[in-house]
């Protein structure tokens, strides 16, 4: 396993670079296919956030693999590589896949123990996917972090610990107000929400279930916003008044909130602090907003605006350094080490797998040739003596082989156990050839059958 992540996140980097570097989809894409087009790569994807930007990689070099991906999260995020590199890790190999697993978990999250993680690992898996990025490597590893992840969740009380970032989030503006909980604060308000993706979404039914009066959508594209009011105003859903607008309406709408949450992809400010200042005037009661956005959606300096109250990432990063962290965590934690160790003893026994298939694969070639040239020798024999004779030398082949192959299966599963499968090509002058078919045929299968299961 030659597995390598670079990459950068709320605890290496402030916000303002992680706000810079943040990746639009598009960009995503050709990163991956640029990662994919440079040498030390062969199968890649990333994992992008409001709080984190990794890429993930399989190569065939650790320095190279290190410089190349480096320089290209560089490239693509706009941030010189000189300014960028202080702030990025390096992980590779079980650390790699230690980290990805204590993402998935929510341990390395802003707040611990938060379940959003999973659905963009999930994102971050069908992406690569999509674009043909992703192979059996990789396709492994992000499926075993979901599962890992739903593992910690269901088996411990991470939950109680982890809450989402948007609850979070109006957890500090309830605070902020003076009021104990988000229910009680929340109670009554109308809330203008300004995006419609699934922050967005979370984001309105947090406060819809926490008894805000109306909710209103707005969202670039009007009809997905649309889409999202129906669903929350339906008896089965929350029930709560809400409707859709376009974002021109976003002016006059803010007039009337008593909460903001925005979280869009825009790549500059959806509020200025003009903007909120002219809709505050005259209002006798505060405005709370709360921006989730990476890049920022919402202008800094609304924050000095009296009657303002503004909640960012850079807020949330300092409140979440002081939260506290359940005791569940370290359950958690060895549940991500043993994982982790299985994971590898996996991945080890599947690198000799190709070997050994190649080995009884030239067993039985040699087998076949033997009997041909017998037959050759012994014209006479008839159609049962044939048979009995080919079987019998299958058989001694079979017991021959079966206590080796069975061996070193279980001794390439331990560390370092990777050597195995070289050895046991050399001892036997298998066709180098031959392995790499196998290989091929393995990951060309595992392909296949993984890119349905997202």
């Amino acid at each position: 396993m030659s597995l390598l992540v670079v990459g950068l996140s709320h605890r290496s980097a402030p916000v303002s670079i992680l706000e810079r570097a943040a990746l639009p989809g598009d960009t995503q894409i050709k990163l991956l296919q640029d990662t994919l087009a440079a040498e030390p790569a062969a199968e890649a994807t990333a994992l992008a956030t409001c709080n984190r930007i990794e890429l993930y990689a399989d190569v065939d070099k650790f320095h190279a693999g290190v410089a190349e991906l480096s320089t290209l999260l560089a490239q693509h995020s706009g941030v010189g590589l000189d300014e960028l590199t202080p702030y990025l890790y390096v992980h590779y190999e079980d650390r790699a896949v230690h980290h990805l697993f204590s993402v998935a978990c929510g341990l390395d999250s802003m707040v611990v123990g938060e379940g959003q993680i999973l659905g963009q690992i999930k994102d971050a898996l069908a992406l690569g996917q999509e674009q043909h990025t992703a192979g059996r490597l990789l396709n492994d590893l992000f499926q075993q972090a979901l599962r890992v992840g739903k593992r910690a969740h269901s088996e411990t009380g991470i939950d109680r610990a982890g809450q989402s970032l948007v609850t979070f989030g109006l957890e500090q503006l309830a605070v902020g107000e003076g009021d104990a909980d988000v229910d009680t604060w929340a109670k009554g308000k109308r809330a203008l929400v300004i995006g419609a993706g699934s922050m967005s979404s979370l984001a309105a039914a947090t406060l819809a279930r926490s008894g805000v009066s109306e909710v209103v959508i707005a969202n670039r594209t009007l009809a997905r916003a649309e889409r999202l009011a129906q669903i929350l105003s339906e008896p089965g859903g929350t029930g709560v008044a809400a409707r859709a607008v376009e974002m021109v309406a976003v002016g006059d709408e803010l007039t009337r909130a008593d909460v903001v949450v925005s979280c869009t992809g825009a790549t500059g400010l959806v509020l200025t602090a003009e903007a909120v200042e002219t809709a505050v005037q005259g209002r006798r009661t505060p405005l709370a907003l709360l921006d989730l956005a990476m890049p920022r959606d919402i202008d800094a300096a609304a924050h000095r605006i009296p009657g303002v109250r503004l909640v960012d990432i850079e807020s949330l990063a300092e409140a979440s350094a002081d939260a506290p962290m359940a005791a569940d965590v370290d359950q958690v934690r060895r549940i991500v080490s043993d994982e982790v160790a299985a994971f590898g003893a996996a991945q080890r026994a599947a690198h000799i797998t190709p070997t050994v298939v190649a080995l009884r694969t030239m067993a039985a070639d040699v087998v076949a040739n033997e009997v041909a040239r017998l037959e050759g020798r012994l014209p006479g024999l008839d159609e049962k003596q044939r048979a009995e004779i080919t079987q019998t030398v299958r058989r001694v082949v079979d017991k021959l082989l079966h206590a080796p192959t069975v061996r070193v299966k279980q001794l390439a599963s331990e560390p370092g156990g990777a050597g195995y499968a070289d050895a046991l090509r050399t001892l036997f002058d298998l066709d180098p050839g031959t392995v790499a078919s196998v290989s091929r045929a393995d990951l060309n299968d595992a392909d296949v059958k993984n890119r349905g299961r997202v």
